[in-house]
């Protein structure tokens, strides 16, 4: 099963809109669920999402509105993933931290958001994921950020992730699998 990883789009008050080349990326019917670690900010964002997969789970950015959990456990195949924002997360990004939260959780993937950077890392046997703002909104974390989002491809016991990066004009795709 094909499971969009994505959060911080910040439409309209840190970015315009979803990058053209990802949008063109992002077409109903080719991915089945959807992870989102907020920063929705508008209803709009969370329709366009629903019309890429009926399956969207969201969880309360810091500046979302509305009825989204801070935190939620999901299971897809063989895995247990948990879903936050991060910024109740401190130190935010800290790898420690995100470590207690998935302990705490009981979770197999830990996928978390905030700092705007894709990040993805395996630390006792869990795996860790952060996709990064698909925007490439302005973050106080960092100077710059890269426009990014995650694919991953969840097959029994193994789940096979891509990043894609907007670096200038072209996306880049690279791979990191958990089993």
């Amino acid at each position: 099963m094909l499971v969009l990883v994505v959060g911080d789009f910040h439409i309209p008050h840190r970015a315009y809109s979803i990058p053209a080349k990802f949008k063109k990326l992002l077409v109903p019917g080719k991915i089945q669920h959807i992870l989102c670690t907020g920063n929705l900010v508008t209803k709009e964002t969370l329709e366009f999402l629903r019309g890429i997969a009926s399956d969207v789970h969201v969880v309360k950015g810091d500046f979302d509105e509305g009825d989204h959990p801070d935190q939620k456990v999901i299971t897809m195949g063989s895995f247990k993933i948990g879903l936050c924002h991060g910024h109740q997360i401190v130190p935010w990004g800290d790898h420690d931290s995100i470590a207690l939260m998935q302990r705490q959780l009981d979770v197999d993937i830990m996928i978390t958001g905030h700092t705007h950077q894709f990040e993805a890392w395996h630390s006792d046997g869990k795996f860790f994921v952060n996709p990064g703002s698909i925007t490439g909104a302005y973050s106080p974390l960092t100077s710059a950020t890269t426009p990014a989002f995650v694919l991953m491809d969840v097959q029994g016991s193994a789940a096979v992730t891509y990043v894609y990066q907007l670096v200038g004009d072209e996306v880049k795709v690279d791979k990191v699998e958990y089993k």
